[in-house]
């Protein structure tokens, strides 16, 4: 081995934003995979854009923050923060392309085929639509508007983030020599797909900014409308928190929030062929450079496919729904307090169902035995049953302390209405540790029983809401093991004051050692390779982006230790390159499911270790967040989470392999056994509960060792 390798050579590693952005393309090819039932294809197009959204208002926005304070650090790939908006400019656009060439020139004419119409109100629309139109104009949509002209004594109004809004160019009836400029925003609290009457059994849909331009001239009686086109703008949306100088952090997020609206404009998006004269204008008044600025070839913001997505009547457009099963240690309605007691379980989600976790923060708020509930909350559903039982907890007068992550980038609104709710029920809330973020996934239960207080916890890789774990894969484990309890009640102590035990058990946290934990994991597996013995790392995660950890895989890739990733989204490392990663393989799978579990295998000479947890490779997890990684102990549980490993890196229908060039390609199925992992974990599933899925009751099996 060539000792001289710089693993950390810029020419090593891709661009995190460009690593991305061919992330948010691997979304958009299931939109474009004809196997897929049509209505899921659409979903696709739809989280492709939710996607690109946020990506702009953050990660863009990042970048244009650095170029305006003229930082001129280079990232770990070699490149400035102008270097790379220029090439997201170029990958951005190229991507949009794509996704509006899908929508219209594949997805509409198939939607047809089914009967299905999206129509335009210029020019598709019967006589009796038109009427429909007109009147639901008048009696729905006219009440809502705010027409808002710009002229001398009206100046140019806040455009909020994100609203769709149409833009008009009037001139007077009788004096046709002056322009004047106007806007209406697209009201949301109105549905915006709206349905109109159609002939026998099609379906017609009409857009609500396509009602509001045909309408237009009602809005503005005396001018007349030279044109009108619809806009929407992105704004700088990630916030700046000084928590040293915030003596209330709740008060400062709900301040910063209101900002949100006031934020740089990052993206202007407007309707293709738009007037020059009005786009002129526009481009003044919000500040925006032409690079900044994105020609729409049909409708702009297509998250509203999310809507028809759901239409009724098309279920054979759809999969056929699936109903996370029953995990077989736990009976619904049992004691789930003595379940724990005989062993470890695990939890795989969303093939088994999340009922397990809610009835445990259930249970525990009415056992009279139960003396404190702590948990840690980051992102929660819209009317979470964990939270009605914490506050429920609280007023049957146990101790219930509770983390509630204020810092939850688009949540924190919401999250600020339960951590108020939860005060109020007597609970005590904190708002987490100056400078970090709480992303660990944690609950603890001490209850009194007869041999003394016994604590039960449950360790996840996803968060505790009960909406999401049935769109989410994710990992977790019930136990009541004293090593993990102590472990439990240190991290809490640490959370709500300034504990730091001298001593830990099992649990692994960042940002005090976990990266010093991985590296020496990924550094023995190194060791063991040069000393001739057999090694293997088999890591599974969202996102892979430490320089310090990429490094470390490359020296160890280097050794001769072989490595398989299961990276869902950005990966900044590279395969293939001689002398560097020759060892090392990616792959990424986008199904149905969105992929959210981390789990880590490291071979260690024969006796391996697995451990899961909160914590993706990317600094923010390892240096300014507090995550918890956790080992898998139990040699069934450890079998259970090799065996998902083993099955995702056997995935030959929805993987996709990364090559040389960065660039990511499915794999050869020609002679081979179709293996699409999610839907054989759902069969998994359906099989370990044999009383209620009858002839159903025999188990796929796939060997549980990762694939030599």
């Amino acid at each position: 081995m060539d000792t001289k390798i710089d693993f950390k050579d810029p020419a090593y590693y891709e661009n995190r934003e460009l690593s991305w952005i061919k992330f948010d393309q691997r979304v958009l090819s299931e939109a474009r995979d004809k196997s897929i039932p049509l209505l899921e294809r659409l979903k696709f197009v739809s989280i492709t854009s939710s996607n690109l959204d946020e990506f702009f208002m953050v990660r863009v926005a990042s970048l244009k923050d650095m170029v305006h304070a003229k930082y001129k650090k280079r990232d770990i790939a070699g490149m400035t923060a102008t270097e790379q908006l220029s090439a997201i400019n170029k990958q951005a656009r190229e991507l949009v392309n794509i996704q509006y060439s899908t929508f219209s020139r594949s997805l509409m004419p198939l939607l047809h085929k089914e009967g299905i119409y999206l129509l335009d109100a210029h020019e598709d629309l019967s006589e009796e639509q038109a009427r429909f139109v007109d009147r639901y104009f008048m009696e729905n949509v006219y009440p809502v508007l705010t027409p808002m002209a710009v002229d001398a004594s009206r100046p140019f109004p806040l455009i909020r983030n994100k609203t769709l809004n149409i833009a008009a160019l009037l001139t007077g009836k009788k004096t046709e020599d002056e322009t004047v400029f106007a806007t209406v925003q697209v009201p949301s609290v109105l549905p915006r797909l709206v349905q109109i009457p159609s002939e026998g059994e099609t379906k017609s849909f009409i857009l609500l900014e396509q009602i509001i331009e045909r309408n237009i001239g009602i809005l503005f009686s005396n001018y007349k409308v030279l044109c009108a086109y619809p806009y929407r703008i992105m704004r700088n949306a990630d916030l700046t928190i000084d928590e040293d100088e915030a003596s209330d952090l709740l008060k400062e997020i709900e301040n910063k929030l209101k900002m949100r609206q006031w934020g740089e404009v990052i993206r202007l998006e407007i309707e293709e062929k738009v007037d020059k004269k009005l786009l002129k204008f526009l481009k003044t008044e919000l500040k925006v450079s032409d690079e900044d600025i994105f020609q729409i070839a049909g409708p702009i913001d297509l998250t509203f496919l999310m809507k028809m997505y759901g239409i009724d009547g098309y279920d054979h457009l759809r999969y056929k729904p699936y109903t996370p099963q029953q995990v077989p240690e736990i009976t619904p309605g049992s004691d789930i307090f003595a379940a724990i007691r005989k062993g470890d379980i695990f939890l795989h989600h969303p093939y088994e169902t999340f009922d397990p976790v809610v009835d445990f923060i259930r249970q525990a708020s009415k056992d009279p035995d139960v003396l404190a509930i702590k948990q840690t909350l980051y992102r929660v559903s819209g009317n979470s049953p964990i939270i009605s039982s914490l506050a429920q907890a609280a007023e049957n007068g146990k101790q219930v302390s509770v983390l509630v992550e204020l810092k939850a980038r688009f949540d924190e609104e919401h999250n600020i209405v339960w951590a108020k709710k939860l005060e109020q029920a007597g609970c005590h809330v904190i708002y987490g540790l100056v400078g970090l973020k709480t992303h660990s996934k944690i609950a603890l239960v001490v209850r009194r029983e007869e041999d003394g207080i016994r604590r039960y916890v449950h360790l996840g890789t996803g968060n505790y809401n009960d909406s999401t774990a049935k769109l989410y894969t994710d990992c977790g484990i019930f136990t009541c093991k004293e090593s993990i309890g102590e472990d439990a009640t240190a991290v809490f102590n640490m959370l709500s004051g300034y504990s730091e035990p001298l001593a830990w058990n099992e649990l692994v946290l960042a940002p005090y050692w976990l990266r010093d934990k991985f590296l020496r994991l990924i550094g023995r597996e190194a060791k063991n390779a040069q000393q001739g013995r057999e090694a293997r790392i088999v890591a599974k995660m969202n996102s892979l982006c430490d320089p310090g950890i990429i490094a470390a895989l490359y020296e160890a890739s280097a050794s001769g230790v072989k490595i398989d990733l299961i990276v869902r989204g950005i990966c900044c490392l590279r395969v293939g390159i001689p002398g560097v990663s020759e060892n090392i393989s990616v792959r990424s799978i986008v199904g149905n499911f969105l992929e959210h579990s981390r789990i880590f295998y490291f071979y260690n000479d024969g006796n391996p270790e697995v451990f899961m947890g909160s914590a993706d490779w990317m600094p923010r997890n390892l240096d300014r967040r507090v995550e918890i990684v956790f080992p898998v102990i139990e040699e069934e549980l450890k079998e259970k989470a090799l065996h998902i490993l083993h099955v995702e890196l056997e995935d030959n229908v929805k993987a996709r392999v990364m090559q040389p060039d960065g660039t990511y390609e499915k794999l050869d199925k020609r002679g081979k056994v179709l293996i699409n992992s999610q839907e054989q974990f759902c069969a998994e599933a359906k099989a370990a509960v044999p009383d209620q899925n009858p002839g159903n009751n025999q188990r796929l099996f796939i060997p549980a060792e990762p694939a030599e």
